[in-house]
């Protein structure tokens, strides 16, 4: 997976983020910047999956599974990642 227009990102702490090649702005909630965050130091996805439940009580694998490879569909989606 190529994650390097991710770097180029500008993201606030509100979760406010802009794509200067494109203009575009997003929103995302503090689990997908998180997730962005963590694919910009070319974690995978397994690794990302594995501090989630690592740091976080979550009971169910499979829907957290789900929902982290939903939010890279939309990154996908919005070329950010590839």
């Amino acid at each position: 997976m190529n994650t390097d227009r991710l770097l180029s990102l500008a993201i606030s702490d509100t979760g406010f983020i802009f794509d200067p090649n494109t203009g575009f702005p997003f929103n995302a909630n503090s689990t997908g910047i998180e997730i962005i965050k963590y694919l910009k130091e070319n974690k995978d996805i397994s690794e990302i999956i594995d501090i989630f439940l690592e740091e976080y009580d979550i009971s169910k694998k499979d829907e957290l599974e789900s929902d982290i490879m939903d939010f890279v569909q939309h990154l996908k989606n919005y070329y950010l990642i590839t």
